[in-house]
């Protein structure tokens, strides 16, 4: 099952991706504590944050973020069609075109990058914007390995197999915590922008070139405007190119507004970060795995499986999401403060990114389940629809985040976060439902209502468990214990975790719900 050259089917992909995307979680948040205890949230932290948002819109408008996703769709065609070589020759006529585009494209983006720092990120002080110049600057080639990794690997997941897809983002999450521990006591911040672009080469170009090779991909360079698949692949993606989506251009509207006060950037996205564990292990994941499925059923005409099986993974994210997210804002404080508490992290900003981190929990059923059904579109070979109707939702919602923030300041943006997500996922499954693809009707919402019921009695026992548990420890006598916060917070999160578990697991199965049934079949414990 680990082999590269295993073919996976729907569920074997699922768990091994979900299981690579926690144990990426994992490095994550031991690179995100490593940061965190290393930069506070400071200038540098905020310069290192605003690095990336330069990189990621280069990647976005000119790849449309989904390179991996447009060409499955293509050589899932080609491969079902038994035209292969046709597969490969375009395959190489695009990557070359794009080594082309995007090259420019990031010497552009060099050459303008202070200016544009100077204009997004307008709150910025001047020693704040230079520092955020220079790690710019480093960060942005990286975006051509990411791209030529993406085409790579759809190479190996139109063959079903995901296990190099499980490993390069354990090696590109290393990269920044690699580069800070040889380097930072050298060069300071930018050792972990070094480390940033080493992971992206290893793990995201290299590695995914080198399986894909094995699998009997050979790369030419090759410049044909004429090829089909060129012309097919610039019509899925220009979409892509053109429209812009909440889902990324989320993080960009709250790090413009944001900046204008200090700190706010960074803890922001740290919030955000981890607040993005979840949506990678039951979205991403999920999406990634179900991806080259949902392309094989629509290519060969089987709409009703298509439509199935579309709202049935809808509907296992969403209900997981649900659960999760009970959890997630229950012990969220706990859960940072013993995490990130340290080194230039304090105790107040761990109190106000615990409260950001507790309304992006909110919408997490809506982030996940918005992933699924705009890789339904995708798998179909429909971009321009899903770019058309996220652009106005993006449009509308900047709107949104502008009168929040100056209505609620900083937190007036996580709420405008999970009104926009809100649109969207909306938006998107009713685009679906009116072009008779995947139906609202067919969610399992007698299951997305018992997980619901199941978190919030969950949330409310580990809440009150919590008050318990801290007035408990309040009337102790002074002891190494009670003054040892770290070790409190860690006791309560045991605790509440455990409680958390029994109380939604005990209202799961009164209310006749499938999910602990499911769960024991597929871990066969039962």
């Amino acid at each position: 099952m680990l082999r590269p050259s295993h073919a996976h089917n729907v569920f074997s992909a699922t768990v091994i991706l979900m299981v690579s995307t926690l144990l990426s979680r994992i490095i994550g948040l031991v690179r995100l504590k490593y940061i965190v205890w290393l930069l506070g949230s400071g200038i540098q932290a905020d310069a290192w944050n605003a690095a990336f948002v330069l990189p990621d819109k280069i990647s976005y408008f000119l790849v449309g973020g989904a390179a991996s996703i447009t060409f499955v769709t293509i050589l899932t065609r080609y491969r079902e069609t038994g035209r292969e070589a046709e597969g490969e020759h375009s395959l190489s006529v695009i990557l070359s075109t794009m080594y082309l585009v995007l090259g420019g494209a990031v010497v552009i983006a060099e050459i303008i990058a202070p200016w544009y720092i100077h204009w997004w990120f307008h709150g910025f002080s001047p020693q704040k914007a230079a520092l955020a110049v220079m790690l710019t600057r480093i960060l942005l080639p990286a975006q051509v390995f990411f791209f030529a990794g993406g085409v790579f690997a759809a190479v190996l997941l139109v063959r079903k197999q995901f296990s190099v897809q499980a490993v390069a983002p354990l090696i590109y999450s290393s990269g920044p915590i690699v580069g800070g521990l040889l380097l930072f006591k050298y060069i300071g911040v930018s050792s972990l922008a070094l480390g940033s672009v080493g992971g992206a080469l290893f793990g995201m170009f290299l590695l995914n070139w080198y399986f894909a090779r094995r699998a009997g991909m050979r790369y030419r360079f090759i410049l044909d405007w004429h090829d089909e698949g060129l012309r097919e692949w610039v019509r899925l993606t220009l979409p892509l190119m053109a429209g812009i989506s909440l889902v990324s251009a989320d993080s960009w509207i709250i790090d413009y507004f944001a900046s204008t006060t200090s700190g706010a950037v960074s803890l922001m996205t740290y919030a955000k970060q981890l607040f993005n564990a979840p949506v990678g292990l039951l979205a991403q994941a999920a999406g990634a795995a179900s991806m080259p499925f949902f392309a094989s059923l629509w290519t060969q005409e089987r709409r009703y499986e298509f439509a199935t099986n579309v709202a049935d993974s809808v509907s296992r994210v969403a209900s997981l999401g649900l659960l999760a997210a009970s959890a997630m804002i229950a012990l969220g404080r706990p859960v940072i403060e013993l995490i990130f508490v340290g080194g230039r992290f304090n105790s107040a900003d761990a109190s106000q990114c615990a409260a950001y981190f507790a309304v992006f929990s909110i919408a997490l059923f809506l982030w996940s389940a918005q992933a699924i059904y705009a890789r339904a579109f995708y798998a179909a070979g429909n971009t321009f629809v899903p770019m058309i109707a996220s652009t106005i939702v993006t449009a509308v919602s900047i709107f949104i985040y502008a009168s929040l923030h100056a209505w609620l300041g900083v937190m007036g943006l996580a709420v405008a976060s999970d009104i926009g997500i809100t649109l969207q996922a909306g938006t998107i499954a009713v685009l679906l439902h009116q072009r008779r693809m995947v139906s609202i009707a067919s969610l399992d919402y007698a299951e997305m209502g018992r997980c619901l019921l199941a978190g919030l009695a969950g949330g409310g026992a580990v809440w009150v468990g919590i008050v318990a548990l801290r007035n408990m420890l309040a009337h102790l006598p002074a002891t190494p214990f009670t003054r040892n916060l770290r070790l409190i917070d860690l006791v309560i999160v045991a605790a509440g975790s455990t409680i958390w578990l029994f109380a939604a697991k005990w209202v799961l199965e009164k209310t006749g719900s499938a999910l602990p049934r499911v769960a024991r079949k597929r871990l066969r414990l039962g």
